[in-house]
């Protein structure tokens, strides 16, 4: 077995992979990029290696400093993880080449795998299922488009290289085809350095259902079951189980020897996933799964299959790169109940999924029976560099509802403060009619989306809690100062104050008043609610409200606070009195960068006339790419940016000005 290992990765993998090799007596060196000089990965790590500046390509990315740094730390070996260059082949043959040992497959079976028209095209001569669509070299648009009226819309567009959503477009109308193609290139070039795509049958009612299989050097390939994928938004997966909901154990043979086909003729070696798209539009069929691709690597999912088979894949990864064979044999392996993921992002739902930044003033989750495997602690800062994931939660429980309900539970005990965050879409997500019913499919959340992104409304007991949080009611005062202690409560009359609370855009005028120490009334207008604490802890209280009994922590922010209650988080804003024009009164006027990002694409001139909806400025931010468009028809008036500039978040990239005669 390896002494040491190199992890040429960060977050959350590089702490995952961390942990087992730590339990197994290995070392571990870490590696960071100006961005990640104090991240968690690198300070678990024995020891931590500085690769370069904080954009990718110039750390992560870059082939030359890794392969520095394992020569300078002496590493016998160098796991990938996810992502970056774990499924790069020239990465793995110069590992190789060092007399470095990768822990991965061979970057033969990485190159067979790596473009998902040359796969598919291995795949059907192995006698695996494929979806219908043109899966060839040639690219010019004028001939895809032709090819894409032969298949027929809805269609997907695909980057032949690559995954996690990345150059992918549903098309649904063939005028809408050009623009399609050109961002997916566009995108696929960014993320892959390779602008090939391929067209595919849009399934209308798809289930995303991928088998794990492992092979080894003396030539033994098992599968270990399988993971639904289904609960996508944007061709990436939100919340993962395992199994499938309504998998029989006929379908699962099936599925598990055509994956288990796909890795022989790959002659695989390591950890993978081969990724099928099934038709259930009558349930799962032996003749309706068809061939995706497959990651040569380990998946993000990768912990509920931990879960269900009682394995560590990591460990699996390791002893199989230092020679060994299969721990398990087919036979030995075996189901054990029902898990779920979900993965905690840094993103704004209600504003398209649209990534976040932030300091995370407070990140804290449940005790127990949860595993939490995070890359970043409370006090980090959610860069603009990489992928904006917080943490995946995983649970697992004798049977689905069970697991499902301890998901769901989790949720409501986790705490994010700081950034913008999936959380409460998560939670929703969890109790969403057909998932909880056992019902995936890759639409459901495009389908429910108004249900499961909306803003959580805070009603009045919400707003009475607000309000007398603002006024300073509720905190444990500062046992050092008696008279705080009191609150707002005084010996003679009844103190109030006038809180004008701003939430999500708008704003509610209210009065509280002390009527002791520990009870309120706050009016809202001829409204009156009274609201005692039954007791105060620190970061919050508990309050009795029209006859509930409901427990409240309080975050301040820098730009207000929040509250969570009752499981949902409701943030409360503080205009700056200084500001003296309002955000509403210029916002049509200006666009604005939604977060810190590169500009990719500027397609007006200052004079130019615009109408709404049109296209103005694509940017490009933690490795998606962003069109911002006219909210308004107008005349560009000032342009403020041009392509490859990188600018900051709320920086005004143009102005607009009404058309004369308007």
């Amino acid at each position: 077995m390896f002494k040491t290992i190199l992890i040429a990765n960060r977050g959350e993998i590089a702490c995952r992979i961390i942990r087992t090799a730590r339990r197994m007596g290995i070392r571990t060196v870490a590696v960071y990029s100006d961005a990640d000089i104090g991240a968690l990965h690198a300070q678990l790590a024995d020891e931590a290696v500085h690769i370069g500046a904080a954009a990718a390509s110039e750390s992560y990315l870059s082939i030359g400093r890794i392969l520095d740094a394992v020569s300078l730390s002496g590493a016998e070996a160098v796991h990938p993880g996810y992502g970056f260059l774990s499924e790069n082949a020239e990465f793995a043959a110069a590992v190789e080449a060092a007399d470095v040992t990768f822990i991965g497959p061979s970057p033969a079976s990485i190159r067979a795998m790596g473009l998902k028209d040359a796969a598919k095209a291995l795949m059907e001569r192995a006698g695996v299922p494929v979806v219908p669509g043109y899966h060839g070299e040639r690219q010019d648009a004028a001939f895809l488009g032709e090819q894409a009226a032969e298949i027929g819309y809805p269609l997907l567009i695909k980057a032949r290289a690559g995954g996690g959503g990345k150059g992918m477009r549903r098309v649904d109308r063939p005028e809408d085809f050009e623009a399609a193609l050109e961002a997916a290139r566009r995108e696929a070039k960014a993320a892959f350095g390779d602008d090939a795509v391929l067209i595919e049958t849009y399934l209308t009612q798809p289930r995303h259902i991928e088998i794990q299989v492992f092979g080894d050097s003396h030539g033994n390939v098992v599968h270990l079951f399988e993971r639904d994928c289904s609960l996508q938004r944007r061709h990436q997966k939100v919340i993962e189980e395992a199994p499938a909901p309504g998998m029989t154990e006929d379908m699962r043979a099936i599925m598990g020897e055509a994956a288990v086909r796909a890795a022989r003729a790959i002659d695989y070696r390591g950890a993978g996933t081969v990724e099928f798209i099934a038709d259930v539009s009558n349930g799962l069929s032996r003749d309706r799964f068809f061939f995706m691709e497959m990651n040569t690597r380990l998946q993000v999912e990768h912990p509920v299959t931990e879960a269900i088979a009682g394995v560590d894949l990591v460990e699996w990864q390791l002893r199989v790169a230092a020679g060994e064979p299969l721990p398990k044999t087919q036979d030995e392996l075996a189901i054990g109940g029902w898990a779920f993921e979900a993965r905690l992002y840094a993103e704004d739902p209600s504003k398209g999924f649209l990534p976040a930044t932030g300091t995370l003033s407070d990140l804290s989750f449940p005790d127990g029976d949860v595993r939490i495997d995070a890359g970043v602690r409370q006090g980090d800062a959610i860069t603009p560099f990489y992928d904006p994931l917080i943490a995946k939660l995983i649970v697992h429980a004798p049977t689905r509802e069970a697991a499902l309900h301890k998901l769901t539970d989790a949720l409501r005990q986790t705490r994010v403060v700081g950034t913008a965050s999936n959380l409460d879409f998560l939670r929703r997500l969890s109790q969403q009619r057909d998932f909880a019913a056992g019902r995936p499919d890759t639409g459901l959340i495009d389908r429910e989306a108004q249900a499961l992104i909306a803003v959580a409304e805070a009603d009045e007991p919400t707003l009475a809690v607000a309000a007398i949080a603002e006024a300073g009611g509720l905190l444990l005062p500062a046992k050092s100062d008696p008279w705080r202690s009191l609150g707002l409560w005084q010996l003679w009359g009844v103190p109030s104050r006038s809180v004008n609370l701003h939430h999500h855009g708008g704003h509610t005028p209210c009065r509280v008043s002390a009527l002791s120490r520990d009870t309120f009334s706050v009016d809202f207008g001829d409204r009156r609610l009274r609201v005692e604490v039954v007791s105060r802890f620190d970061g919050g209280c508990r309050v009795a409200i029209e006859g509930r009994q409901l427990n409240v922590e309080i975050f301040e922010t820098p730009h207000g606070m929040t509250i969570f209650l009752d499981g949902c988080a409701h943030e409360f804003q503080r205009p700056d009195p200084l500001d003296a024009v309002g955000e509403d009164s210029i916002g049509e006027d200006r666009l604005v960068a939604p977060m810190p990002g590169l500009v990719k694409i500027v397609r007006v001139r200052e004079g130019d006339a615009v109408a709404k909806g049109q296209s103005l400025i694509v940017m490009e931010a933690m490795k998606m790419e962003l069109t911002l468009s006219a909210s308004r028809d107008g005349i560009v008036e000032s342009l403020h940016v041009g392509e490859g500039d990188q600018t900051s978040e709320g920086a005004v990239l143009l102005l607009l000005r009404q058309e004369e005669g308007a």
